[in-house]
């Protein structure tokens, strides 16, 4: 099953790829390479391998699917995580999203940091939060020009250290 791992690394890099070049990741990659985990996994592992890998498929897409609701990702991604999931598992998919996000975090950070309007963004996001405790309101959208990366750089280095964490 380790090469299960190893062909979703694969398809990872080919996502980083095309992230990086476009911000896009195209349906023609997401859909095939996530029928092909399914199948992968039905063809190793039988009925309980199917349950396997749609329960993977189910929490890498229902979880991104929530942060694109409220903008956080683009529908590349939430498709690129079912994948992720359908060849790794429920667990292990897991935690590719919660290091993707806290690497996400710590990239949004470093931008924001080297960016001309840090400070007044700081502010905002401070009176917002303030303002969420203070009167139980939270905007949540922002009329500003939002800062926008390639989440393909927080989710490949999500990817090895969720395999380090996991396997390492």
């Amino acid at each position: 099953m380790g090469w299960f791992y190893v062909i979703c690394g694969i398809y990872l890099l080919v996502a980083f790829v095309t992230d990086i070049r476009s911000m896009k990741i195209p349906n023609r990659l997401t859909l095939p390479v996530t029928a092909m985990g399914v199948l992968a996994h039905l063809a190793w592992g039988g009925w309980g391998g199917m349950w396997f890998s749609l329960a993977g498929f189910a929490v890498g897409f229902g979880m991104l699917f929530l942060m694109y609701v409220i903008g956080a990702v683009g529908a590349g991604d939430v498709k690129l995580f079912g994948g992720i999931g359908a060849w790794t598992g429920f667990t292990f998919g897991i935690h590719v999203i919660i290091y993707s996000i806290l690497y996400a975090g710590l990239i949004g950070l470093v931008i924001l940091l080297f960016r001309k309007d840090a400070s007044q963004r700081i502010r905002t996001m401070m009176f917002n939060i303030f303002s969420f405790f203070k009167l139980g309101s939270l905007k949540l959208v922002s009329h500003e020009k939002t800062l926008k990366f390639p989440f393909m750089l927080a989710v490949l280095p999500g990817f090895v250290s969720s395999w380090i964490y996991m396997f390492g």
